[in-house]
């Protein structure tokens, strides 16, 4: 029965002793959610000699800590994490889990969702109760022309994989604490292959999501000389350069310089968007900018709907008048 799942769950993920930065906004989120439903909410731990991080999970208000340790689970491997997940879930019936729309919680959820024969929602951008108190998760749909408010009626637990930056973190409390609760499980390493080195990805540039100015260029940047135009801007206001899909998709910049769902989520202080449109999936990755600025020949371009500050007008002609405005005023 439905009734027998209680509890908000949310999936700790974690990478050599560190939180990933999406646990601390899940928390927060279901801080949202606490105040409508009253249930406890347990984050769940996986590792190995990561015991250490209940602490930080307890400030940053999660009401209990469930810790599962093993060697198997050191470093993530899918059906591992599967196993014990599932093992958990079927052992404490949380009513909702949440996990980070990341690769990792990408890969983990669906899998967990087989195992437990329920539903999942990917890449929600929003969560909530409706008037009648129904948990719906709200995730872009049809290239972003709609957004689709999905609910889980009739099977349990409700799972959904949650876009970053939804919701800022709590501030932390000090010396905060709660129940932990310590499993242990029989979970075996996975003998069909063996992680032998991990590397981070290179990089082509400081990380966006720390940036403090973003210029980003859009489908309208036709050529390597437009696209220079845009860095020489970026570079004189000690800003990053960054795209809409477009840009990547075609070889012009690398993966880790694509802002929206499926790319990078900034908050700059300055968001400077050149020739984007602005689909729904590009907005989720840049709309807490402190400042947005739109640059576009077209006056119906969505991106109009979230900036500060529009101009309707080529960008081959604003965009040197700024350059040349700058470094004159560097002088």
């Amino acid at each position: 029965m439905k009734s027998d799942y209680q509890g908000i769950w949310v999936f700790a993920e974690q990478e050599n002793g560190k939180l990933h930065p999406t646990v601390l906004e899940l928390l927060a989120k279901s801080k949202e959610l606490q105040k409508h439903n009253g249930e406890k909410i347990t984050a769940v731990l996986l590792g190995a000699d990561v015991s250490a991080l209940a602490d930080t999970l307890f400030s940053y208000g999660a009401d209990a800590v469930l810790l599962c340790e093993n060697e198997a689970l050191r470093s993530y491997s899918a059906r591992p994490y599967q196993k014990a997940l599932t093992q958990l879930s079927e052992k404490y019936r949380p009513s909702i889990i949440l996990y980070g729309a990341t690769p990792l919680g990408r890969d983990l959820a669906p899998r967990v969702m087989v195992s437990l024969d329920t539903g999942l929602t990917a890449d929600a951008i929003d969560l909530g109760f409706d008037e009648d108190g129904v948990f719906y998760q709200t995730t872009p749909g049809y290239g972003g022309k709609i957004l689709a408010h999905i609910v889980i009626l009739e099977r349990r637990p409700q799972m959904a994989t949650v876009h970053a930056q939804i919701c800022s973190p709590i501030e932390p409390i000090a010396d905060a604490s709660g129940e932990l609760i310590v499993e242990k499980l029989n979970i075996e390493p996975d003998g069909d292959y063996e992680v032998l080195e991990t590397r981070s990805a290179e990089k082509s540039g400081e990380s966006l999501a720390e940036a403090k100015v973003v210029v980003a260029g859009g489908r309208g940047v036709k050529t390597e000389e437009d696209l220079a135009m845009l860095r020489e801007l970026a570079d004189l206001l000690g800003g990053q350069l960054a795209s809409s899909r477009p840009l990547v998709d075609n070889g012009m910049l690398p993966h880790d310089r694509q802002i929206g769902q499926s790319g990078a989520t900034v908050s700059p202080d300055l968001m400077l968007n050149i020739a984007i449109s602005g689909s729904v999936q590009y907005q989720l990755g840049m709309q807490k900018a402190k400042c947005i600025v739109a640059i576009n020949q077209s006056e119906d371009a969505p991106i109009y709907d979230i900036a500060h500050i529009g101009a309707v007008t080529d960008y081959k002609k604003l965009v040197p008048a700024l350059i040349a405005k700058i470094k004159a005023r560097k002088q």
